[in-house]
């Protein structure tokens, strides 16, 4: 059974369960494409027959990613075009708790730190820097530089504390030490843009790159030469990656081809299945992290969804290639 939850004039770009309510989601949006026109925060509340609006807010620029605190079931921050971070709480109606201006162009990248401890947030731009924040986002702690394209995509490790990958249209996946404001490694991943990256969550040397190529590229931290495999079968960009957090060698990838692909990287014929059911780009793509094989989706084409797709089921991502 797919949920549909329908945001007239808003085109999703990110979506992220909550990691303390099962049932809720955050979509960040964009009139117009995002090219022009105003962003949307959406809190949305699946219940047992549909998708409920909770809580939205409106932005003066478009919004392009999202993510919860991992303090504060309440709190999530937002990324504008504006360059712009905002942090909005639940509980508020009315207006941010605070809004970050330090970028100078488009924020495409915000994410909340998972590591015991640390509550930080990180942000990716479009003018080439990282920012690392405090959680009240009161000022940038680190400012992050050596990408030479725009920054599409940060992420925490959810394994070693001050620890951060970042993906660029410079081609490169980079991995980073925060305290030590350090470039550790950079993997030229891709010959062209790489749009997403995600840690594998079983494994704290594992990644997944996708790139405008229209692969996506696990790869083994340990050695870079070469990726530990190549999946292919989408045939344009690929917008998000995402590791599932029940199965170590699952991972989904959203693209520009209205599909969203779940694969199995150890096997000789990894692709699980294609799940086709939007009619424009698919942008947004998460886990739940409550709901085992559960998985929500947005994209441009106005829609968000939930799902839990047949190949995920008990046994099935498990079993012998």
């Amino acid at each position: 059974m797919v949920k549909v939850f329908r945001s007239p004039a808003r085109h999703g770009y990110a979506v992220e369960m909550s990691p303390f309510i099962p049932n809720r989601v955050a979509c960040a949006a964009a009139q117009y494409y995002g090219i022009a026109g105003c962003g949307t925060l959406l809190v949305l509340d699946e219940t047992e027959t549909d998708i409920s609006l909770l809580r939205s807010w409106d932005w003066g620029d478009g919004l392009f990613d999202v993510t919860w605190s991992e303090a504060n079931e309440h709190v999530l921050v937002a990324a504008g075009g504006d360059g712009s971070l905002q942090l909005w709480d639940t509980a508020n109606p009315s207006a941010p708790l605070r809004v970050a201006r330090e970028h100078t162009q488009e924020v495409y990248s915000v994410n909340w730190s998972q590591t015991r401890g640390e509550n930080l947030i990180v942000s990716g731009s479009w003018d080439q820097t990282i920012k690392v924040w405090d959680s009240a986002l009161s000022h940038s702690l680190t400012t992050l530089r050596g990408h030479e394209g725009v920054i599409y995509s940060t992420t925490w490790s959810p394994h070693i504390p001050g620890c951060l990958a970042s993906a660029s249209g410079d081609g490169t996946l980079r991995v980073w030490d925060v305290k030590c404001a350090a470039c550790r490694l950079a993997i030229p991943a891709h010959k062209a843009e790489i749009l997403s990256c995600d840690w594998c969550k079983y494994d704290q040397n594992i990644l997944a790159t996708g790139s405008v190529d229209c692969s996506v590229c696990v790869w083994d931290l340990r050695n870079v030469r070469q990726p530990v495999n190549r999946l292919l079968g989408h045939t344009y960009a690929i917008r998000r990656v995402k590791f599932s957090p029940f199965s170590p060698m699952v991972l989904a990838s959203c693209s520009y081809d209205f599909s969203v692909r779940f694969w199995d990287y150890s096997r000789n014929q990894p692709l699980l299945d294609t799940v086709e059911h939007h009619s424009e780009f698919v942008c947004g793509l998460d886990f739940n992290l409550h709901i085992p094989n559960q998985v929500v989706d947005c994209s441009w084409d106005e829609t968000v969804k939930i799902y839990s797709p047949a190949c995920l089921s008990a046994g099935a991502a498990s079993a012998a290639p």
